[in-house]
């Protein structure tokens, strides 16, 4: 039975395309995760689904007796209310059906008519097959799980992640016939997220979901849509599966795309050669041509995230913690004195529910946050680079490279080159054209991912990352990952995402919300089987080798392939380049707006028309220019 479908849906902004022409659609019972870089129009397709946004073409059919849930990342309550206010207003089918039991056992109470008794039969089994007798023991669990235990709390008391966590219930108590979920595991804890993913598994539960959190998409979603370019693809399996057809189908792509450059290269040297004879030339050649052209000026397969980043030298001492500890009022977090000695090149991963003292704990260890008792001491050559969850204050009306410029406007490597700001933000997939965008133009996903970059500008050797996954997309997270495998200094990770730090930890801080620290000598999916094993047993020790202090060795230099030099000629056209591709952005904007705005003029709209198409080419030209300098660098 298909409960939505979605049939050729585009959406632009101005110059900017999200999705042209995609089509799909969800069955009862299906979970379908939805996967997309960051800025391709994965929370703008979810506005048009829920009548927010309209889409510039195409249909959105959901099922006529189909109910639908949505969880947005950004969700509006009345702030005046309860938590209970909120539950009790609920108005979903399991609700109308209970008032309609009691309303009818009310009146069959005074009135024994047959027609009285038909209905609370016809009621009667209304109430068994929707089994709305565990309607309100329903509530109850989930909102344990989520741990809302006081319902009487005002929604403008909650913190961002409890309001996220009231959204969630709500949409779970209410048990629409398809959910619509963005994120859904941001602000729950491991604990929450493993509860969510049994719940979400009973079959009668159709999803339509966007996340991250890749053990959570491969326990929950049987199917994978993509937006890529533009376009969207399917792939019925789980994300192992994905990964590998999406490899092929993108080598596939670039082979086809590099083809058709060399051909169009030496077929644009035939075109142009006598145009005044050009209408003796063979047709189908000219209008092959002009498919091959087509071709050659698509978008290239993206070049793979780059992170780079020269590390600061470390010396010997980095961070040591003296029998510190840490209360607030009604709270601890560091009640029993917890002793520490960092070592070169540890990765640790930090967890505990919600509340136990995580970032306190990252606040500590670097200086922002004092301790009541012990002490704190930091090596000489320590920089960290903190990556927090509330990101970075950034000024909307500048522009992207002006932010990155404030920074710093070269970046040294390790290699001992250095990057522009400019180059930087290619590496980090910031196109030139949109290099020169605002900053308010930028997704949620892609501002975390610049605030990623201004961390490693600074070259840290002690980085401290609070919930990074949170609205990357999978493509960063699996170049993050990557890049902190091979990184040489240390860091200390707070995630929820279990994959994200099964895959880099070496060993667990684990906070358990009784002021006691324990290290574990193990990632998170270790410590939950020792756990569920030996649950009244003492923690294994973590035995640590000190680290051999070696000889130096004779330096050996590594002979290292010289940059490529670029002429002086070529620096300056691409320079050139740099400045005229974000112009002629805004001339095809700015003329795109004018024929939208309605004009009836015809020689006007022939003016504009002529003057669109001059600069289309020039930016094309341009493009596939800068696109030759850079492959050629």
């Amino acid at each position: 039975m298909n409960l939505l479908s979605i049939n050729n849906l585009s959406k632009a902004y101005g110059a900017k395309v999200l999705f042209n022409k995609i089509s799909f659609g969800i069955n009862y019972g299906e979970k379908v995760a939805l996967v997309a870089q960051n800025g391709s129009g994965k929370t703008t397709l979810f506005k048009i689904l829920k009548g927010i946004e309209i889409a510039d073409e195409g249909e959105v059919v959901f099922r006529k007796d189909t109910t639908v849930g949505f969880l947005d990342q950004n969700f509006a309550f009345d702030e005046t209310l309860s938590i209970q206010q909120l539950i009790d207003g609920a108005d979903n089918t399991f609700v109308r059906c209970i008032r309609n039991y009691d309303a009818v056992i009310k009146l069959s109470e005074t009135n024994h008519s047959d027609d009285v008794a038909t209905k609370l039969e016809d009621a009667l089994n209304e109430m068994n097959h929707l089994d709305a007798w565990h309607y309100e023991k329903n509530i109850v669990e989930i909102l344990s799980r989520l741990e809302i235990r006081d319902t009487t709390q005002i929604i403008s008391t909650l913190s961002g992640g409890q309001k996220k966590r009231v959204a969630l219930a709500l949409t779970l108590i209410n048990k629409p016939t398809l959910i619509i979920m963005d994120e859904p595991t941001n602000h729950l804890d491991i604990e929450m997220i493993e509860w969510l993913e049994n719940y979400l598994q009973d079959a009668s539960i159709s999803i339509l979901l966007v996340t991250h959190d890749r053990y959570f998409l491969d326990e929950v979603c049987d199917r994978i849509i993509e937006i890529d370019n533009h376009n969207l693809y399917e792939y019925k399996g789980n994300f192992d599966y994905y990964l590998e057809k999406k490899a092929e189908r993108e080598q596939i792509a670039s082979a086809e795309i590099d083809k058709a450059r060399n051909l169009y290269r030496k077929e644009i040297v035939w075109v142009r050669k006598m145009p005044k004879a050009r209408g003796t030339k063979s047709k189908s050649r000219v209008d092959a041509f002009y498919e091959i052209e087509k071709k050659a000026k698509q978008k290239r397969i993206e070049k793979k995230l780059e992170l780079t980043t020269k590390m600061q030298r470390m010396g010997s001492k980095i961070v040591e913690l003296h029998n510190i500890t840490k209360t607030f009022p009604n709270k601890k977090i560091l009640s029993e004195a917890f002793t520490y000695t960092f070592i070169p090149g540890e990765k640790i991963g930090v967890v505990g529910k919600n509340g136990t003292g995580k970032t306190t704990l990252l606040n500590i260890i670097q200086g922002k946050e004092q301790v009541d008792s012990g002490k704190v001491s930091l090596g000489d050559t320590i920089v960290f680079g903190y990556y927090s969850q509330g990101g970075m204050v950034i000024n909307q009306d500048k522009r992207i490279i002006e932010i990155v410029r404030d920074i710093a406007e070269h970046i040294p490597l390790a290699n001992g080159t250095s990057l522009s700001a400019s180059q930087l933000l290619t590496r980090f997939n910031f196109t030139p054209n949109v290099q020169f965008s605002y900053a308010h133009t930028l997704s949620g996903g892609e501002k975390r991912r610049l605030f990623l970059l201004t961390v490693l500008m600074k070259n840290p050797n002690f980085l401290i990352l609070d919930e990074p996954t949170n609205d990357l997309d999978i493509v960063t997270l699996q170049t993050l990952e990557d890049f902190l495998e091979e990184f040489k200094g240390c860091v200390l990770i707070v995630s929820h995402d279990r994959y994200f730090i099964d895959r880099l930890v070496d060993h667990t801080f684990v906070l358990e919300g009784d002021g006691a620290i324990k290290d574990f000598p193990g990632n998170y999916t270790e410590y939950r089987t020792w756990k569920a094993t030996h649950k009244n047993e003492a923690m294994p020790e973590l035995i640590v080798e000190a680290p051999v202090e070696e000889k130096k060795p004779v330096e050996q230099i590594t002979p290292v392939a010289p940059a490529k030099k670029i002429s002086f000629k070529i620096k300056h056209e691409l320079e050139q380049l740099d400045k005229d591709i974000p112009k002629l952005e805004k001339q095809k904007l700015d003329l795109e707006n004018k024929l939208a705005s309605g004009i009836t003029d015809f020689a006007e709209i022939q003016k504009i028309s002529n003057e669109l198409k001059t600069i289309s080419d020039a930016l094309d030209e341009k493009s596939m220019r800068w696109l030759e300098i850079q492959e050629e660098l």
